[in-house]
C-alpha cells in the first residue's frame, strides 16, 4: 500500500471519528446550544486536532457523582436544609434587616437548588486590595488553635507565597492541623517542592484534578477556581484574591490590582467549611469529617447571607441562576464588576430586561486585558448593550479583578465567579450572597469610588471601531462558549 493511500485512510478514520463524536455531542451530551455549535465547529473544521481537543476540554462531568460524604452526615445536613425550607414556606423567619424580606424567593431558591443555608449572625469586612487582606489573614493565621484550611486557584513561589508558607509551616509545627488545596493548572508555574517545608512540619497538601500523565490531563478544563481560607471553623475569607505578588500590586505588568475579598465571622463559615471538606476529600482521597471542624458557636454580627457553590458536576448553574434572579429583582440599579464579561443568553436577557425597564445598569471591566481573546469577546457583548442605555465602564487605574454584583444598594454577591460561561459551566466556584443594606451600600460606595478611574465606552465609539476590532470581536464571540 502506497504512502498516499495510508494517509488517505488515516484521514478517513479521523473524519469518521470526528463525525461520530459530533453526533454524540448533538444527541447525547444535552449541552447548551451555543456550546454545542462551538464544539461542532471545532470538530468539523479542525478534524485533525478537534478530537484530542474535545477529549481534553469537552468532557461533561455533570453525570458523575464525584463528591462522597458519609450517609449519616448527608442525612443530617439534608434535615437542617428541610427544616429551614419549612420555615420559609410557613413565613416564620424573622429577618435582622427587614429589606432582606424583599429577596425571600431568591434566598429560598439558593436554599433549594444549592443547599445553601441562610444565616444572619455574620460579621463582614470588605477588602478592596491584596495588601490589607493578607495582613489580616496572616495575623489571624498566627492565632489559629485547631486547624487552618486554605484553598486557592493560583499560588506563586514569590514574596507573599513564601511568607504564607512560612507561617503555615510554623503553625503546623505547633500542632495546628494545616491543609492546603491548590489547583495545579492555575498554579502551573509552581514547583512541587514548594510545599515541602509545610509537609515536613506535618501539614497536608493536595492538588485538585492533577495530571496523572505528564503533560496530559483529561480534566484540564475543569478547574477549582475557589479562593477560601478557614481558621478554626469560625473565621473565613472568600473572594477574588489568590496568592501572588501581583495581587499586592507588585507586578509591573498589572500595576495596581483592584479586587474584592471578604472576611466573614459567623455561621456562614460553616458552609464554607463544608465545601472545603468536600473538595479536600475529592482531591486528596483522604476523607475526614467531624464536629471539631464545625464548632458550636453563634457569631456576633447581624448580616444575613448564603454561601452558594456551583461546578461542572452539577446540572444546575446555581451561581448564574442567583445572578439572574438578583437582576430580575432589581428596581433601581444593577452594578456589576468583573474582569471577564461573557454572559450566556439567559444572563444577557436578564440584563437587557433590566435596562429596558429603566433600571440603572452599569458594568465595569478592565481597560487593559490579561487575556486578549476573552477581552475582545467581552467588548462584543458590551457593545450589544450600549443601545439599551447600559453604561459600560473601563477601569484604568490598574487591573480590575473584582467579582461583585450590587442591586439597589440592598443586596449583593461577592465571590470567585466571573460573569462568564467558564465560571458558570466549567469552574468550581463559590460566592457569598449578602442580604444586608449596610454591606450592599458599602460595596456600592466602593463602585462609585472606582468610577473615578474609569472612562465610559460610548455607543458612538463602539460603532466607529476599526474593522480589525470587529473581526476580533466576531471570532472570539463565536468561540466564547468554550473559551
Amino acid at each position: 500500500m502506497s504512502l498516499s493511500s495510508i494517509t488517505q485512510n488515516i484521514s478517513y478514520i479521523v473524519l469518521l471519528a470526528n463525525l461520530i463524536l459530533a453526533i454524540g455531542v448533538i444527541f447525547f451530551e444535552r449541552r447548551n446550544v451555543g456550546v454545542t455549535w462551538a464544539w461542532l465547529m471545532v470538530l468539523l473544521f479542525l478534524p485533525v486536532v478537534g478530537f484530542p481537543l474535545y477529549l481534553l476540554f469537552g468532557q461533561n462531568l455533570s453525570r458523575l457523582k464525584m463528591y462522597k460524604i458519609k450517609k449519616e452526615t448527608e442525612e443530617r445536613f439534608r434535615g437542617i436544609i428541610e427544616r429551614q425550607r419549612k420555615q420559609f414556606r410557613q413565613h416564620k423567619l424573622v429577618y435582622n434587616d427587614e429589606t432582606a424580606a424583599e429577596y425571600d424567593d431568591l434566598i429560598y431558591m439558593n436554599l433549594s437548588s444549592a443547599m445553601s443555608l441562610y444565616t444572619q449572625d455574620n460579621d463582614v469586612r470588605i477588602f478592596t486590595e491584596g495588601t490589607s487582606k493578607f495582613e489580616a489573614l496572616l495575623g489571624e493565621l498566627e492565632t489559629a488553635k485547631h486547624h487552618i484550611h486554605l484553598m486557592y486557584y493560583i499560588v506563586h513561589d514569590d514574596g507573599i507565597g513564601r511568607k504564607l508558607l512560612d507561617c503555615l509551616a510554623r503553625k503546623a509545627a505547633e500542632g495546628v492541623a494545616v491543609r492546603f488545596l491548590y489547583d495545579p493548572v492555575g498554579s502551573h508555574r509552581l514547583h512541587s517542592r514548594f510545599f515541602e517545608p509545610l509537609e515536613r512540619a506535618g501539614g497536608e497538601v493536595a492538588a485538585f484534578f492533577p495530571s496523572r500523565i505528564p503533560y496530559l490531563n483529561f480534566r484540564v478544563n475543569y478547574r477549582n477556581h475557589r479562593k477560601m481560607a478557614i481558621i478554626d471553623g469560625k473565621v473565613g475569607y472568600i473572594g477574588g484574591i489568590n496568592v501572588g505578588d501581583e495581587y499586592l500590586g507588585l507586578v509591573a505588568r498589572y500595576g495596581f490590582w483592584r479586587d474584592t475579598h471578604l472576611r466573614l465571622q459567623g455561621s456562614a463559615v460553616k458552609q464554607m467549611q463544608s465545601q472545603f471538606l468536600l473538595d479536600w476529600n475529592l482531591a486528596s482521597g483522604r476523607m475526614f469529617e467531624g464536629d471539631p471542624y464545625f464548632p458550636n458557636f453563634t457569631g456576633d454580627g447581624e448580616v444575613g447571607m448564603q454561601i452558594v457553590s456551583s461546578g461542572p458536576d452539577q446540572e444546575m448553574e446555581q451561581i448564574k441562576n442567583g445572578y439572574i434572579r438578583m437582576i430580575h429583582l432589581a428596581k433601581e440599579s444593577v452594578w456589576i464588576q468583573t474582569p471577564y464579561f461573557i454572559p450566556d443568553e439567559s444572563l444577557l436577557n436578564a440584563i437587557r430586561l433590566a435596562a429596558l425597564s429603566g433600571v440603572d445598569v452599569k458594568i465595569m471591566i478592565p481597560a487593559e486585558p490579561d487575556h486578549k481573546m476573552v477581552y475582545w469577546a467581552s467588548r462584543s457583548y458590551l457593545g450589544d448593550l450600549l443601545s439599551l442605555g447600559v453604561h459600560c465602564l473601563l477601569y484604568g487605574k490598574g487591573f480590575l479583578h473584582a467579582k461583585a454584583l450590587v442591586i439597589d444598594g440592598k443586596a449583593a454577591t461577592v465571590g470567585t465567579a466571573n460573569f462568564d460561561i467558564r465560571s458558570f459551566k466549567l469552574n468550581f466556584e463559590s460566592n457569598a450572597f449578602i442580604f444586608d443594606r449596610g454591606v450592599a451600600e458599602q460595596l456600592k460606595r466602593t463602585f462609585e469610588e472606582d468610577m473615578a478611574f474609569c472612562r465610559e465606552l460610548t455607543e458612538e465609539e463602539h460603532l466607529n471601531r476599526p474593522r480589525l476590532h470587529k473581526i476580533r470581536e466576531s471570532v472570539t464571540r463565536l468561540l466564547s462558549p468554550i473559551l
